[in-house]
């Protein structure tokens, strides 16, 4: 794909000069992708156009009738830039993946990221293995799935390897054949041992091709099996054995319940219905695969007040499909979608065959979708008010402390803590709150190091200091290298700053981005006598806070999850010494010697009592190293 990009050199500091209407005129005649920024030079939309001069133009016509969202997304916009494309088939492929790796606050989003398992038969080996795979590759085994449930896959194997013993094991055959003993699996009867020659590849080979017949939906071979092999072991009174194989029917036919709809043309198809009130919807996805039902889920969507259900379903399938290594032949869909013709063209090239979205107007298959809508509006209906007590606990207690500090945003929120015993290994932590919930990915652990002893201001003092000018230092190498500044490990700064305390650490932090020329607001924590949360001290000020308001309950979990955090890594810090070896402090000695004199002697108590000859005379000793360990001890 040959793409060309513009305007990606502006910096954060630029983005004032930036002028929309000059920008506007420079707009290509060409397919591509549009990248709007907002006032932090954030991603907040991006979208796709046939052609980019036309469909960006749009966006700044007072004269169209754009819906509240957009309104309100144009009103944030204080940039944008454009990646050219050969195709419009190409600009799809990149707004996929750019949404997915961005996720844009203006662009419908799919909220679920599930990666579905697969059953995957190594038929490429010589003596082929059942395996759990989250990802479908190009490597000649075959593939089964995707399905929705990883316990009922991790059944299916256990059921498939006691039917057919297929060993489950990573030696190369036949190259091991022999080399080890066979493994307990062939003990307890569910593997034949081809590592021991115990079975031909031949036989093997047919138990394979029972698997994949068995995989494919052909479960009467396997009952009919069973029930003669039950009765055989039956009349030879081995009951036992006949009650293994009645255990196994039932769970063959156990799993042959679960396919509840079969379909003659034995297609895989995907159903894709959506059900949405003003604010929510729902999208339920019916898994059909060779003609049976496999399964079902259900998505949540975040989507705008005007946004149709046309185009969440469009949104949803690229989204959805962008991610999911396996593309079914057929979409069956609620209704007609805008880019039907360009989506099927690129899920065609993904799957390597042609790829049909269809709307079924009469028949079982418009009756399966509309099964699939009535799935999706309970759903819908079941988690409203799941989803709105979630986001009370999240983004209603954001906005919450947003109004009580009277603070533009309270979107990103960092937390730091302080851990030590009597000055002991003290460390610092800090957590990061986004959207009301934690962002783990951006957590980080500092040891103190410029600081001796139990000082928990100086020691909050250089963890605020490194973390920052490690940031600052980060965005400037950014910067030299044309790179986008957001893409640091320390270079995103909160919104706000939370410090576990009140006066004191809160005039620590501010003193810190006083020096480093930072406008970050700070806001203490302030806990009472009996180590409980009270209220919030922000600018000289305490303010306190209702204890029943989500606003209270979020600071609270903000500060105990510092806390935790900090205490976890001390702890870490503290078993690592307990494992110190006395011997790691004598010069001369480092962890080939050590390991050497444990060895000879054993105990640390042993080569204390050692003679210096004896030392001398242990391998990769030499004499100054022997005289450092005999002096140490004497």
């Amino acid at each position: 794909m040959n793409i060309n990009i513009k305007n990606k050199n502006y910096e954060r500091e630029n983005v004032e000069v930036f002028n929309i209407e000059e920008e506007l005129k420079k707009l290509p005649d060409k397919p591509g992708v549009y990248i709007m920024h907002g006032e932090d030079d954030e991603i907040i939309y991006v979208g796709k156009a046939v052609v980019l001069k036309n469909r960006v133009r749009q966006y700044f016509q007072n004269s169209r009738n754009h819906t509240n969202k957009i309104k309100k997304m144009v009103s944030h916009i204080r940039r944008f830039e454009y990646i050219i494309t050969d195709s419009e088939l190409e600009a799809l492929v990149l707004e996929c993946n750019l949404i997915k790796e961005h996720r844009p606050r203006y662009n419908t989003m799919l909220k679920d990221d599930k990666a579905y398992p697969f059953i995957r038969v190594t038929v490429n080996e010589a003596y082929p293995r059942i395996q759990f795979s989250r990802t479908m590759k190009k490597d000649k085994s075959k593939y089964f799935g995707p399905y929705t449930s990883v316990n009922a896959v991790k059944d299916t194997i256990e059921l498939l390897r006691k039917i057919y013993h297929i060993r489950s094991c990573n030696r190369v055959l036949p190259r091991d054949c022999g080399k080890d003993r066979p493994c307990l699996y062939h003990h307890i009867h569910q593997c034949d041992a081809p590592c021991q020659n115990y079975i031909s590849k031949e036989e093997y080979n047919k138990n394979v091709e029972g698997v994949l017949d068995f995989l494919s939906g052909k479960y009467a071979d396997v009952l009919n099996m069973l029930e003669k092999k039950m009765y055989e072991a039956s009349e030879l009174m081995e009951f036992e054995k006949a009650a293994e194989y009645r255990d196994l029917i039932n769970s063959v036919k156990q799993v042959a319940q679960k396919q509840k709809i079969t379909d003659s043309q034995m297609l895989d198809r995907d159903i894709i219905a959506c059900a949405k009130d003003y604010e929510d919807a729902v999208i339920q996805v019916f898994f059909v695969r060779d003609g049976r039902l496999i399964g079902r889920e259900h998505f949540h969507i975040e989507i705008g007040a005007n946004d149709t259900r046309t185009q969440i379903i469009q949104e949803f399938i690229k989204q959805y499909y962008s991610g999911t290594p396996f593309i079914p032949k057929e979409l069956m869909i609620q209704e007609e979608i805008e880019e039907k013709d360009i989506i099927s063209s690129w899920l065609t090239e993904k799957r390597g065959q042609k790829v049909s979205i269809r709307v079924p107007k009469i028949g079982e298959k418009e009756k399966l979708v509309e099964l699939a809508y009535k799935n999706a509006a309970m759903v819908l209906d079941q988690d409203k008010e799941r989803i709105k007590r979630e986001e009370l606990k999240t983004t209603g207690a954001m906005n919450e402390i947003k109004e009580l500090l009277g603070i533009d945003s309270a979107y990103r929120m960092e937390a730091y803590d302080i851990s030590n015993i009597s000055g002991f290994d003290s460390v610092g932590s800090m957590i990061v709150y986004e959207g009301g919930r934690p962002k783990r990915n951006d957590y980080r652990k500092f040891k103190i190091k410029w600081v001796k002893g139990a000082n928990d201001y100086k020691s909050m003092e250089e963890v605020l200091t490194r973390r920052f000018s490690h940031g600052l230092n980060e965005i400037e190498e950014l910067k030299k290298k044309g790179m986008d500044t957001t893409d640091g490990s320390f270079t995103r700064f909160p919104d706000i700053i939370m410090m576990d305390g009140g006066r004191g650490q809160v005039n620590v932090a501010l003193k810190v981005l006083e020096e480093l020329k930072i406008n970050i607001p700070v806001c203490g924590m302030v806990k009472d006598d009996n180590h409980r949360t009270r209220g919030l001290y922000y600018n000289n000020i305490e303010i306190p806070i209702d204890t029943r308001s989500e606003a209270f309950k979020l600071i609270t979990r903000i500060q105990d999850e510092a806390h935790r955090f900090a205490i976890e890594f001390h702890k870490d810090l503290r078993s690592k010494g307990q494992i110190h070896s006395v011997l790691d402090d004598i010069e001369g000695i480092g962890p080939t010697r050590r390991k050497a004199l444990l060895r000879k002697f054993k105990t640390v108590e042993n080569i204390r009592d050692a003679s210096l000859t004896d030392l001398i005379n242990t391998e990769y000793m030499n004499e100054n190293a022997a005289n450092n360990v005999y002096n140490f001890f004497h």
